[in-house]
């Protein structure tokens, strides 16, 4: 392990390293004002600061010091303690838990210093010593409480920093909220950690160096392990020389650096031979998870919602709009980390009578439970969250226990709502049973009312106040496992029709096992008892989880149409830029029979360009036809098989020249199963064989739609099943596209096959 002297020695080299401020008609930094929202990740610690002024060529510097003289006690730190007042006894003690952020702010002025905590006072005294002013020679620091060696350091979480070139009055501070200007006062710097990252939002400091553990997690700087240390200083040539900032605010001037690494990534993005063309992808970043989320239908446009883990910032949903499901426009991110949560995890949207549209999501982290936010403006960019956040408060992760009115326990799920909907003048919202089933449920003993999937009924007047209702439905094992669980759940009805209409009287309730997928039950709902009771119970995902997270919406045709996250994250994705990819939008409805139906919406027809067609084509056993001219890794194909003796017949996709790479697309007829083998398909991903069973009536066609986007790869069949995986071939030559049948002959009567034209803007 380093000593404090070497590591001392490092900070005041790097320093030199990095240069020094430049003077400017600004400087001296004199009266001042330190701000800072700080959770001490424990009380026992002493001599660290959460925010301090330091020059950087002499022992000068003013910080906020925690519990160097006092126990549990906050101090104007200062160089020899010169601004010091170290007749701390009678000043109270920090008593904020390691979950609990508490606003530090001191003023200097002149002589007189005052310090606030929460906007109270906390002490006051002037100064024996001279105030002292900083000069061309600056750097803020959070860790370490100087440069100097032999130094303690905090430990614990900044969610704001500031420092103002002006003394603040105890009104302006105590009106202050992180993240949030104060109008007619400028910082002279600015931390906005959850927005901003590590990016001064002043403009002034450019060069910032993390170490010794110091990290951006969940909208916080963190500073944890060893000597965690956050440094910011100016490089004496400015931004020319300066590294491209890693984080900036969009209220800034955009710097020439951004533009430049900006257009890189497009063309990166652009090159990358696995980021889809048509498939909606996060733009950038972490989209892991990637769940849709929070998708409605208001004012002639789809919005969606999607989960991604924004770099700096934490757990945020990015937001989309479309007028076709097929070109996007990007909004600013609906709700993320503050106001009461430290990020937002999954759920759904809602448009109420008045056209206010709504989001329920799971708060995050520990005992918060469900928020809400909501949008009044037309193109819903602004979102407000509701000050009654958590409306459903969870006594535990994802977990409430309570007891009704007759004194009995209650315990219920408080995480990953879905939509919430509206009827007879009141709201209502299912929540979903990880937590639940995780702590009650997954022994050989549990009772069987805890095991397995299962939702939980809320109703609300005011969507500020909720009250429980109960289970929403009986689970019927013969479906599903003991081990699976129901999250990410959309309860919406179903139509009659791929093209919408009247509703057909059924619900469908969507949703995913963490285990096994997605999956859903189709049913009636009991308006009068507030049951759902399944007819059937069908899977999207058979032998693993990548088709996961569904959500849906109603359009104003009547149409249902869901997206699902594809959960097939690769190795080295964060090299890459981006991650996250969600299924084509499909339309779903009821059958004839009383099952679901579903097919991509038509929407994407729109995309189709220069048809090709085959005809009248009969393969032998181990026969195969190549369709020649076919545009292998951006094509959609619709074959029509009139009958078939053979085993095994489809169509392989992203074939290399000499078959050793391939994904095979067909139908066993032994086992009556649609299957998507991608056991030879490449260098990545879950390479795999997945069923899902296709039963075909006595002289039923086989129509088979296949979508192939690079790296995804999806089929459906007779508008009763589907498929959807991702694939990544690693030879450039993997384009090929061949129809086959083995074990008997197939006769197909038609095949089309369109280039689709990429729909993304990068």
């Amino acid at each position: 392990m380093q000593s404090n002297r070497t590591c001392a020695v490092e900070l005041i080299c790097f320093v030199s390293l990095l240069g020094v401020a430049q003077a400017s008609a600004e400087m001296p930094l004199g009266d001042k004002t330190l701000v800072v929202w700080v959770s001490p990740a424990n009380l026992t610690q002493a001599g660290g600061t959460a925010l301090t002024v330091n020059d950087t060529t002499i022992d000068r510097f003013d910080g906020v010091v925690f519990a160097e003289i006092e126990p549990q006690v906050w101090m104007p730190g200062s160089n020899g303690y010169s601004r010091t007042n170290k007749e701390q006894a009678d000043w109270s003690k920090e008593t904020t838990g390691p979950d609990q952020f508490v606003q530090m702010a001191i003023v200097y002025e002149g002589h007189q210093i005052t310090m606030y905590r929460n906007g109270e006072l906390y002490a006051e005294y002037a100064t024996s010593g001279q105030p002292y002013a900083f000069g061309a020679n600056t750097a803020i620091l959070f860790g370490p409480r100087h440069l100097s060696k032999g130094v303690d350091c905090f430990f614990g979480r900044m969610r704001d920093a500031r420092v103002y070139a002006e003394p603040l009055d105890g009104e302006t501070i105590a009106a202050m909220e992180p993240g949030k200007p104060i109008d007619g006062v400028e910082p002279w710097a600015w931390w906005d950690f959850a927005t901003a990252g590590t990016y001064d939002k002043a403009g002034r400091f450019n060069q910032i160096r993390l170490s010794g553990g110091a990290k951006i997690e969940d909208g916080c700087l963190v500073l944890s392990g060893t000597r965690p240390t956050m440094l910011a200083t100016i490089d004496r040539d400015g931004l020319s020389t300066a590294a491209i900032p890693t984080q900036w605010s969009k209220s800034d001037p955009v710097p020439a650096s951004v533009v430049q690494s900006t257009r890189l990534l497009r063309e990166k993005l652009l090159d990358d031979p696995y980021r889809p063309g048509y498939h909606f992808c996060v733009p950038e970043d972490n989209g892991r998870p990637g769940d849709a989320n929070g998708c409605f239908y208001a004012n002639g446009r789809y919005h969606l919602m999607y989960l991604y883990n924004r770099n700096g910032v934490g757990f945020s949903w990015g937001h989309i709009s479309s007028k076709d499901l097929v070109h996007w426009r990007h909004h600013p991110d609906a709700i993320g980390p503050g106001d009461g949560d430290e990020g937002c995890f999954s759920g759904g949207g809602f448009v109420d009578d008045d056209g206010t549209a709504y989001l329920s999501y799971w708060m995050l982290w520990g005992d918060k439970g469900i928020g809400v936010a909501k949008s009044t403006d037309r193109h819903y960019d602004r979102w407000q969250k509701l000050e009654a956040n958590p409306v459903i408060k969870s006594t535990e992760w994802g977990i409430t226990e309570t007891t009704d009115e007759d004194g009995k326990l209650l315990i219920y799920g408080s995480a990953d709502p879905t939509n919430i909907w509206k009827k007879d003048g009141k709201y209502y919202i299912l929540t979903g049973n990880l937590l639940v089933l995780n702590k009650y449920g997954r022994k050989p003993d549990s009772p069987d009312d805890m095991k397995g999937d299962r939702l939980y009924l809320l109703e609300s007047e005011d969507l500020g106040n909720w009250s429980y209702k109960g289970v929403f439905y009986e689970r019927n094992p013969k479906w599903t496992e003991d081990s699976e669980d129901n999250m990410c759940p959309s309860f919406l009805p179903l139509p009659a029709s791929p093209d919408g209409g009247q509703p057909s009287g059924k619900h469908l309730l969507l949703f995913i096992s963490h285990n096994k997928g997605c999956q859903y039950y189709v049913g009636d709902y009991d308006t009068e008892n507030d049951k759902f009771a399944s007819d059937n119970h069908g899977r999207m995902s058979w032998v693993d989880n990548t088709y996961f997270a569904p959500e849906a919406l109603v359009d104003d045709d009547g149409r249902q149409i869901m997206w699902a996250w594809l959960t097939d994250n690769p190795g080295g994705e964060a090299e890459k830029g981006w991650s996250g990819v969600y299924g084509l939008p499909r339309s779903l409805w009821l059958g004839d029979d009383g099952t679901l139906r579903m097919r991509p919406v038509k929407e994407f027809q729109t995309l189709r360009s220069d048809e090709k067609t085959w005809k009248d084509i009969t393969l032998a056993d181990g026969e195969t036809k190549t369709l020649d001219g076919v545009v292998g890794e951006s094509c959609e194909l619709d074959i029509t098989i009139d009958s078939a003796t053979a085993k095994q017949y489809g169509v392989k996709v992203r074939v290399s020249a000499d078959g050793e790479e391939e994904t095979l697309l067909y139908c066993d007829a032994e086992s009556q199963k649609l299957c998507f083998d991608s056991t030879r398909s490449g260098i990545d991903g879950r390479r795999t064989l997945e069923q899902a069973p296709l039963v075909l009536k006595d002289g039923e066609q086989l129509e088979l739609r296949v979508f192939v986007d690079k790296s995804v790869v999806e089929i459906y069949a007779n508008d009763r099943q589907a498929i959807c995986r991702r694939v990544y071939p690693g030879r450039d030559d993997s384009l090929g596209v061949v129809l086959f049948a083995i074990g008997g002959q197939a006769s197909i009567s038609s095949v089309k096959a369109w280039e689709m034209m990429p729909s993304n803007p990068y």
